[in-house]
């Protein structure tokens, strides 16, 4: 059997897990980065001919939905990830020169899923996640993280998808649990919540979002939020293969994506 068709052979041996959320006017965003998504018809199929066509055009925030973001999309003391200043020369009106999304490699790494409530339940609103909550979920999973992996962590969030003022007041993770992610050495970081952070905690040193400093500005490592983890934990899926696909919108802070999990199937 040639390499290809052995791959396509495993391939087809697992089971895809699609981790987005739909997109549509009034689903759960930001603040800073709401309305979020609009999409309209441009073109209509009219009856003026045998074929006909319609378009639409679409009008989104680029962290709105599921999305990842780019290394420029946080600084910290106008500074961002391997001590590059903000200037005028890189952050332009057409984007970023610098740590902008179009540089962003398709990722394709180790994923494991961090499954803190268990289940089928969620945290409650506004609860911090902590290094050794990560650690807990990890131990009682047997659930080992090694450095390059995608770690996603769910917090059954995405059960209040429907009700968006409550899922903005989610759970979400720590200082301390970002430390630890980021000492692990992991790739990139996702969790079913519009921040990563808990929107509004303030850390006693890093402020709001500490997070994202700890991990984008200081570490390099991506995050990605708004995913639905639930058909994943479901399956008590812990280890899987990882694919996010970044577009290449050049200059971008985030770019939206649709991030899958390949589970090995066992028979």
């Amino acid at each position: 059997m040639n390499p290809v068709d052995a791959l396509l052979t495993q391939m087809s041996n697992a089971v895809c897990f699609d981790l987005e959320h739909p997109r549509y006017l009034g689903a759960p965003t930001f603040d800073a980065h709401k309305p979020g998504f609009f999409y309209s018809l441009h073109r209509r199929h009219e009856d003026v001919d045998e074929r006909t066509s319609a378009s639409g055009v679409i009008v989104m925030a680029e962290h709105s939905g599921t999305h990842i973001d780019a290394l420029c999309h946080q600084a910290y003391g106008m500074e961002m990830f391997g001590g590059v200043k903000v200037t005028p020369d890189n952050q332009t009106f057409r984007g970023f020169t610098e740590l902008a999304i179009d540089g962003v490699e398709p990722v394709i790494t180790r994923g494991v899923l961090l499954d803190l409530p268990g289940g089928g339940s969620a945290l409650e609103e506004g609860t911090v996640v902590s290094d050794t909550d990560l650690a807990a979920a990890a131990e009682r999973q047997g659930t080992a993280i090694r450095p390059g992996d995608t770690v996603l962590i769910r917090t059954g969030n995405a059960l209040r998808w429907q009700h968006p003022e409550s899922y903005e007041r989610g759970p979400g993770i720590g200082s301390s649990a970002a430390q630890w992610l980021a000492d692990t050495g992991v790739h990139s970081v996702g969790a079913d919540n519009v921040a990563l952070d808990v929107v509004g905690h303030k850390d006693d040193e890093l402020g709001h979002l500490p997070a994202h400093t700890i991990l984008t500005v200081r570490n390099g490592i991506f995050i990605i939020e708004n995913l639905n983890l639930e058909a994943l934990a479901a399956e008590n899926a812990h280890e899987f293969v990882f694919v996010c696909l970044p577009l290449k919108m050049r200059g971008a802070t985030g770019s939206p994506v649709r991030p899958i999990a390949l589970v090995p199937r066992v028979d």
